[in-house]
């Protein structure tokens, strides 16, 4: 494709990264099923390994197919370069890595995917790396805990479970007033309906699982590097301003500028801590990209309709969706989402924690997974599952409290799963 000519979302998702095989000529990427590659010549290697030319080394590192995944999510993503590796959870700690040191701190959102919680508030200490957690629709409360050892700040675009929406170009500004990186995880949004960069995000991280895939086949997670942080404009970003000794002190933001992180990520990441793709999950993932766009606007149209249904249903206390007007966070889709508020959100069911169980039971279509963003709709009570292992007080704080169950709303018939959620509800409520 043409570097000289602006193409459209609907265009990049197809064709971004993917060129036909040199050897081939084949149009869909291959699966690069391998290990190693051979080198032109002992000169050719040693370049390689010392970062002085871009090629393919060992598939720890990098892969023909995977880079084609992560040419065409940070192309959506609108950023300068991306790392994809293991999963979700695995793109969360490569974000951190180059960053954190023993005794910094993260200032992440109190509204965060169970999951994530868990890995912040006591994962991460294994590490000496804390993680402070703030209401981020208060964005004093995030400027006052940011102190001396605060090294990124981390939020969701659309929260996990409730579907609320951060305000990035609200806390992107104390980001960059303490001059440090704003970290965004644009799972449920996918670059479709909301893009983190444009509103001021350093780095944006994805499970790839979700909704990128959309197929609920393979895990994945990716990296993306918006190219736009100076990482030398201070003393806090060592592993990428100061010389590496791995690489005969080679310094990274120096060497790679707006590349640095995306570098630093493969080169030190990538080869010690082993998060990989597999080409094959990778090449699953390209696939499911094809038709984000298309997917998008079903699960938003069968979102809208089906939330829409459950607010004025006397058996629901509250929706949780932002695509609704009665939402909070409402006025903040034409900024921060304007193609749609994503197709996640929570239900208040009328009897709480018992016929949140009974709904989940008697439902047809619905699947009942810990997983969301597939085509299929899903559905999940996550004050025992996904978020069991949080006090009360996170329970509530995320918006998984006992009397929650989590919507993921797919791209089937919208009638079809109001149905199915009116004959559960009647059952679950009788």
């Amino acid at each position: 494709m043409s570097e000289e000519t602006t193409y459209g979302f609907d265009t990049l998702q197809i064709h971004a990264g993917a060129r036909p095989d040199p050897a081939t000529g084949a149009r869909q990427v291959p699966i690069y099923q391998t290990t190693a590659y051979v080198f032109r010549d002992a000169d050719h290697a040693a370049a390689l390994f010392n970062l002085q030319e871009v090629g393919y080394i060992y598939s720890r590192l990098t892969n023909p197919t995977v880079a084609a995944l992560q040419e065409r999510i940070a192309t959506l993503e609108g950023g300068a370069g991306a790392v994809c590796c293991s999963s979700g959870h695995a793109a969360q700690l490569m974000a951190l890595f180059p960053l954190m040191t023993p005794g910094k701190n993260v200032v992440v959102s109190t509204r965060l995917y169970g999951g994530t919680v868990t890995q912040f508030s006591q994962t991460i200490k294994r590490f000496g790396w804390s993680a402070k957690f703030v209401d981020f629709d208060d964005i004093d409360a995030i400027a006052a805990a940011i102190d001396d050892d605060t090294r990124a700040v981390f939020c969701e675009t659309v929260a996990n479970p409730g579907g609320h929406i951060s305000d990035l170009r609200a806390i992107s500004a104390v980001s960059d007033a303490a001059g440090i990186p704003l970290i965004v995880d644009n799972t449920t949004a996918t670059p479709y309906l909301s893009r983190p960069i444009e509103h001021g995000a350093t780095l944006v991280v994805h499970s790839t699982t979700k909704y990128l895939t959309g197929n609920g086949t393979v895990m994945g997670g990716c990296v993306v590097d918006s190219g736009k942080f100076d990482w030398s404009a201070n003393d806090k970003f060592p592993s990428l301003s100061e010389p590496e000794p791995a690489y005969h002190g080679l310094k990274f933001a120096e060497t790679f500028g707006p590349l640095a992180f995306t570098f630093h990520s493969i080169a030190i990441g990538l080869r010690d801590l082993g998060m990989t793709l597999n080409p094959q999950a990778a090449h699953y993932t390209l696939m499911g990209i094809e038709t984000l766009s298309l997917r998008m606007e079903r699960h938003v149209e069968n979102a809208v309709k089906i939330a829409t249904w459950l607010e004025n249903d006397p058996r629901i206390d509250y929706v949780t969706y932002a695509g609704l007007p009665s939402s909070p966070y409402y006025k903040l889709i034409p900024k921060i989402c304007p193609k749609g508020a994503g197709a996640l959100f929570t239900i208040a069911v009328k009897g709480g924690y018992d016929a949140c169980i009974k709904l989940v039971d008697n439902l047809e279509i619905f699947s009942h997974v810990a997983n969301l963003g597939d085509a299929r709709s899903l559905i999940i009570h996550s004050a025992s599952t996904t978020h069991r292992q949080l006090t009360a007080e996170q329970q509530e704080a995320a918006g998984a409290g006992p009397g929650i169950v989590r919507l993921s709303i797919g791209i089937e018939d919208a009638n079809d799963l109001m149905a199915d959620l009116d004959q559960a509800l009647a059952k679950a409520t009788s």
